[in-house]
């Protein structure tokens, strides 16, 4: 079979046209990577969520670059034909663009992502802008944005009323303006949603903002219910239960070192005949005698 080849951001603008929906997950790892290219996914986003789904964290802000570097190095070193977007985490673009670009160098140079995230509409269009101008693709990111979520109330559906409808379709505009690829849209109304995926050129990529964007995206954790005491999300569809089966395979396993049952028979290697004879000195001792 044929070497998959990464799509670039031409070719994510040319699917917007033609009609055919984005796919994308989180990976944070070499295995579920893999895993993703392996299964067809479009782009993979190493995104700030694995500070709450990998390293146990509250909220994303805690997340670092350190951190970001570390597992979009190892993503990309387990889909080297998909398309690599990596998140900027928590306050690392609201400085200065010296100490932005800085950031953005280690995630592409040391990660070696294709493309960097950035949370946040009008106000940080300027930054978009000067990203772009040093060469560097960037995927926009409105509506409910986690790394703003003690500033706006908490988990909130977004776009419910006219002004926040307005105020997130000038964002998405703003972002266009600035040279994004395309814009994530999380927890937006479904109609605005739509009337913003309608309003841009560039590809739209939904997570619970219904079904009238030009793609999807869902954390790897969420789509596999790889968690312990797994939540239901209303905008998630799960399609197979993994943390129940890696609860069950190892629960299996610890009962049977403790009955003995593991290793059988066929678990174990054999020595030549007569090692232990002469790993003891059986055989020094016969000869003095």
């Amino acid at each position: 079979m044929a070497a998959k080849h990464a799509l670039n951001i031409v070719k994510m603008k040319k699917m917007k046209r033609e009609g055919e929906p984005l796919t994308m997950i989180t990976a944070y790892d070499y295995p579920s990577a893999k895993l993703a290219e392996e299964a067809g996914i479009d782009v993979l986003l190493v995104g700030d969520s694995l500070g709450n789904v990998m390293l146990g964290y509250d909220t994303t802000i805690p997340v670092t670059t350190e951190d970001i570097v570390y597992h979009t190095r190892a993503v990309a070193r387990a889909a080297q034909h998909t398309f690599i977007v990596a998140d900027l985490p928590f306050m690392t673009y609201h400085g200065s663009i010296d100490e932005t670009l800085r950031t953005v160098r280690r995630i592409m140079q040391e990660g070696h992502a294709h493309a960097v995230k950035m949370e946040g509409g009008a106000e940080i269009a300027p930054t978009v802008e000067a990203i772009v101008r040093a060469g560097v693709p960037v995927l926009g990111h409105i509506g409910l944005t986690p790394q703003s979520v003690n500033q706006i109330g908490g988990y909130r559906i977004q776009g419910k009323d006219e002004a926040d409808a307005r105020r997130l379709l000038e964002d998405a505009k703003e972002l266009e303006r600035a040279g994004v690829f395309g814009i994530v849209l999380e927890l937006v109304t479904e109609e605005v949603a739509g009337a913003i995926t309608a309003e841009i050129s560039v590809p739209t990529i939904g997570i619970g903002a219904g079904r009238k964007v030009d793609g999807q995206v869902l954390v790897f954790h969420d789509v596999l219910k790889y968690a312990s005491d797994y939540r239901e999300k209303r905008f998630v569809k799960t399609y197979a239960d993994i943390g129940s089966q890696i609860r069950t395979g190892i629960s299996d396993y610890v009962s049977e070192v403790k009955s003995k049952a593991f290793p059988e028979e066929k678990h174990v290697f054999a020595a030549e005949d007569g090692v232990l004879d002469n790993l003891y000195g059986k055989g020094k001792v016969e000869s003095r005698s």
